[in-house]
């Protein structure tokens, strides 16, 4: 018999680790090649984990809720044949998700041990645990309330080894006092005051939120408290376009058996402008500027659920109409399905949702951070306007929209922004109505 290690996969670029949000595989279940075993959230997007030998499960190494480093051992399975057509067995100090030292040798010892001692804490809400701050908890008699009030300087405000180990250093004192000190030695601000509690009366209903949601109300909070916010609006005719797209939609739905959107449309006005404002299509580390040599737009696409995710169209700039209609179309539907992969949703420079989708005629959006500007389309509306001709003005019909732009005051000025959003809106208005598809 030989033992197995399942590893978690690399999901994309960028992605490091994901959450175990579900065994589909007990201890000693039979697994067939290419079987899910468990199921894994990054970000925003689900995704499950398969096999990759016929064999029988008999460890376990996550549990549910627990964070996961890309490349990092999920499970062991047993399979037929020798050790040498596998991978080697799994050494018992590198079974834990952070390296030895003196100060854990004690809890970095076979996973095999710890899981035979229940656990005191558990993750709870939008605060996740890894097994080794379990274990450590465990073995220090760390209980759930005073794990919770440890800071965390980890991504998402997550306790990390060094934390707790901190932390322990200066338990004689309060729990309070404790995770104050801890809080002044750490590099990072702590996490934002946890508001107020709300009432609740006899006929209110509770609802829990989702994982996803809870994600997206952190990101959206974390945006505000980072980009300073501020807007330009812009209101763009696009009769040509209307028309134009009435003209044609017939012929290209025929001839490419899927339909043409506006979105697609918009989506090469937004790419053509990003290159000739190459700084709209940077991004914020600290102090440094990074600029983006590839124009990968996020499209904002609402879920069946009632939350949003952003599917990213790659290199959007090199994309003809007919390339980017199928683009869109393929990620739309896909995340309306559930069936975006990890990598789907990485390396956006740029995002564009459309709030006309629900009647909205413009919108104030929320920064995708690490980006520096989102544009949101309004809804398009016919309406009387003023049209000035060599012989003088007069009022028409005309379909119109407006463009609110959000993007990062920090390195983002009122010029850059209000010309960047010009700049769509001339090519929107500029339209070719003999344009061929």
């Amino acid at each position: 018999m030989a033992r197995f290690e399942l590893k978690l996969p690399k999901m994309g670029e960028s992605v490091a680790e994901a959450t175990v949000t579900n065994w589909l595989k007990s201890v000693g279940d039979t697994i067939e090649a290419d079987e899910a075993v468990l199921e894994i959230a990054t970000d925003k997007v689900d995704s499950e984990v398969p096999s990759e030998v016929d064999g029988v499960l008999v460890e376990i190494l996550f549990e549910a809720d627990a964070v996961v480093q890309v490349g990092e051992t999920l499970a062991i399975i047993e399979t037929e044949g020798d050790a040498s057509s596998t991978q080697a067995p799994v050494a018992s100090e590198e079974k834990t998700s952070a390296p030895a030292d003196t100060n854990v040798a004690a809890v970095e010892k076979t996973v095999t041990a710890a899981k035979d001692q229940v656990a005191p804490v558990v993750s709870s809400g939008d605060r996740f645990y890894s097994p080794l701050v379990k274990k450590i908890a465990s073995e220090e008699g760390i209980d759930q309330a005073e794990l919770d009030a440890i800071p965390g300087t980890g991504k998402d405000g997550r306790v990390s080894k060094n934390d707790i180990l901190d932390y322990l250093k200066n338990r004689g004192a309060t729990p309070a006092q404790a995770a104050t000190e801890s809080t002044t030695t750490s590099t990072k601000p702590a996490t934002a005051k946890v508001a107020a509690p709300v009432s609740v009366n006899g006929g209110d209903e509770v609802i829990e939120m989702t994982r996803m949601g809870k994600l997206i109300a952190h990101h959206m909070v974390e945006s505000v408290q980072t980009s300073a916010h501020v807007q330009s609006f812009i209101e763009a005719d696009v009769t040509k376009i209307w028309n134009w797209r009435k003209k044609v939609k017939n012929e290209f739905a025929k001839r490419e058996g899927e339909n043409l959107t506006f979105t697609p449309i918009f989506m090469e006005a937004v790419a053509k402008a990003l290159k000739e404002f190459p700084m709209m299509n940077i991004a914020v580390d600290g102090d440094k500027i990074i600029k983006r040599k590839n124009i990968n737009l996020g499209m904002a696409a609402a879920l069946p659920d009632g939350n949003l995710i952003v599917p990213v169209i790659k290199n959007a700039d090199q994309l003809n109409l007919v390339g980017m209609s199928k683009a869109v179309n393929d990620l739309a539907g896909r995340a309306r399905g559930g069936a975006l992969k990890p990598d789907d949703i990485q390396g956006g420079t740029y995002t564009v949702t459309n709030v006309g989708t629900f009647g909205s005629i413009m919108g104030t959006p929320i920064i995708n951070q690490p980006q520096v500007g989102i544009l949101a389309l309004g809804a398009i509306r016919k309406v009387p306007a003023v049209i000035e001709t060599p012989d003088g003005d007069f009022i028409g019909i005309r379909y119109k929209m407006f463009l609110s732009h959000s993007y990062d005051h920090r390195v983002v000025n009122g010029a850059l922004g209000g010309q960047f959003v010009k700049k769509v809106a001339d090519y929107l208005e500029g339209w070719d109505e003999n344009r061929e598809i």
